[in-house]
């Protein structure tokens, strides 16, 4: 148990300072962030900050869609925010290409590893995420279905509001998935011991 709380405890944290690092690159960021860095210039509120206030308002939907939170769930709401807010006070944004690529690439590849970490401490899923299962569960929705409205609104709407989308969007959509693909089976703590023969368990989704 003590393994599983500090391995979700990184990897939130890990999970907000790898999109800081996005933010900083400025050459775009993943939907949510985006919706985020668009209320951030409207409202002059801190982009992380404003990620958590998202995060709870989206948890507050879960309740018509019936769908209960784990204790990863209520840390989500509280950390990964307070970690972007953390990493884009201290790292300045960057400028020059080179220099922007790398921590673009950087960014991918922590959120990629810190996915691994708390998805595979399996104390339940982000609050976005349960968004899309529960309207898969609640209206038989296909949950690729689910994520892609989701998330080309709040891509389209944080657009509009001025949030970052670029070449870093596209990588992300691309990236991440095979990323989290190979870290996930490393990092999963229901993954059964050597000479062992289990069934794979249900892992909930990035």
């Amino acid at each position: 148990m003590t393994r599983r709380v500090l391995q979700l405890l990184i990897g939130l944290v890990l999970y907000g300072a790898g999109c800081g690092l996005m933010i900083d690159a400025g050459l775009g960021v993943d939907p949510w962030t985006v919706f985020a860095e668009g209320l951030a210039l409207r409202t002059g509120i801190g982009v992380g900050w404003i990620t958590n206030i998202v995060g709870l308002l989206v948890l507050l939907l879960w309740i018509p869609l019936r769908q209960r939170p784990g204790i990863g769930t209520l840390l989500n709401v509280l950390l990964v925010g307070t970690a972007i807010q953390a990493t884009v006070t201290v790292i300045p944004p960057v400028s020059g290409l080179l220099v922007q690529v790398l921590l673009l690439l950087a960014g991918l590849l922590v959120v990629a590893l810190a996915s691994g970490l708390y998805i595979g401490a399996r104390f339940g899923p982000g609050p976005r995420d349960g968004l899309m299962t529960g309207m898969h569960a609640r209206f038989g929705w296909p949950i690729w279905v689910s994520r892609l409205t989701v998330e080309v609104t709040v891509l389209a709407i944080g657009w509009l509001l001025g949030g970052t989308v670029g070449v870093g969007t596209v990588v992300f959509a691309l990236g991440i998935g095979p990323l989290v693909h190979i870290a996930l089976p490393l990092l999963d703590t229901a993954r059964p011991a050597r000479g062992h023969r289990e069934a794979p368990a249900q892992v909930e989704p990035a």
